[in-house]
């Protein structure tokens, strides 16, 4: 874990949440080095899918290359929760 204060990733990952692409597409970079959060590829896969829905191209770069590390249930868990985050909306 990075020097990343707990107010600045709850500031970010709220952002994210509400539907900000780049900074969805920081969480995913987040989620998939372990910076400042625990490594969690389910999440970052989640987080980048949502940024590439949105446009971020380097979303789409990044979710590929962390899904070759995953099993294809944690990329199933990983759409799903995109999928549920969409409905929530």
């Amino acid at each position: 874990m990075s020097g990343f204060n707990v107010d600045f990733i709850e500031k970010y990952l709220a952002s994210a949440d509400a539907g900000v692409a780049d900074d969805q597409y920081k969480a995913g970079l987040l989620f998939s080095t372990g910076d400042g959060v625990d490594q969690d590829l389910v999440t970052a896969h989640k987080w980048f899918n949502l940024a590439a829905m949105n446009g971020v191209e380097a979303a789409r770069e990044n979710r590929a290359e962390i899904s070759m590390d995953m099993s294809a249930q944690e990329i199933a868990r990983a759409q799903k929760m995109a999928r549920e985050w969409m409905m929530g909306r």
